[in-house]
């Protein structure tokens, strides 16, 4: 017995010997080379060389139609006294804010329009009318917009802003109002 007790020792041995020498070893991958610094790159806005020039006031003014102009109203509207025509103290400021823009724009040509209230012939506030239109003109005219710009008619009452009988109703339609005609 002590020979199979020493035989199957032996056995064993060569089997766990064999076992062990069996075994896939870890594969063991060497460490990576150390890594080089690299210069940094900035990214570019490719966005940024195909963008487009700005463009200029007068290029989008250009670009844009005379319906698109009024709509926007670069020039604003002055009122009247009751059955006057000279220009008040308060339009003043909105006349050369006008004259401003059309020297900026300096294609740019207008219409003066002249309205009055409801009260009075329709003879007499068609003249009212085109003395108020005159009037901006000139003044218009003395800050250096250049007259062949400038064009005048007058609606007299035919065109009220408001179709109210008060006071309220009437000093808003006692206007003169400025239309783009030509760019």
């Amino acid at each position: 017995m002590l020979k199979k007790i020493a035989v199957l020792t032996f056995i064993c041995a060569l089997i766990l010997a064999f076992s062990s020498s069996c075994k896939p070893k870890a594969k063991t991958t060497p460490p990576p080379p150390p890594a080089q610094e690299q210069p940094k790159v900035e990214k570019v806005d490719d966005t940024a060389a195909v963008k487009k020039p700005a463009l200029t006031e007068e290029e989008i003014f250009m670009s844009k139609s005379l319906e698109q102009i009024n709509l926007e109203a670069p020039l604003k509207m002055i009122h009247f006294d009751y059955d006057q025509y000279a220009i008040r103290e308060d339009a003043k400021p909105t006349l050369e804010g006008n004259a401003a823009w059309l020297k900026k724009f300096s294609s740019a040509k207008i219409l003066i329009e002249g309205h009055c209230d409801e009260r009075g012939t329709e003879e007499y506030n068609l003249a009212l009318g085109e003395k108020r239109a005159k009037t901006a003109y000139d003044y218009l005219a003395s800050l250096g917009v250049p007259p062949d710009r400038m064009k005048l008619i007058s609606y007299g009452k035919s065109q009220p802003l408001d179709t109210g009988h008060t006071e309220t109703s009437w000093q808003k339609n006692r206007r003169a109002q400025f239309l783009i005609i030509e760019k």
